[in-house]
């Protein structure tokens, strides 16, 4: 796994997740709340990378 972060403008990203028990984190909503309630955070509080 990359240690540094990279941005780039107007791209298109996926993320590969690993889940223990393989819990349908999707399919249960107190669990999907959680996912995205984390991603929006990480949306708004994004550091930005050195060039």
């Amino acid at each position: 796994m990359s240690e540094k972060y990279k941005f780039f403008e107007g791209g298109l990203f996926f993320i590969t997740l690993t889940v223990v028990g393989w819990i349908d984190v999707f399919t249960r909503k107190e669990y999907s709340e959680i996912i995205i309630k984390n991603l929006n955070y990480c949306i708004d509080n994004r550091a930005t990378a050195p060039n």
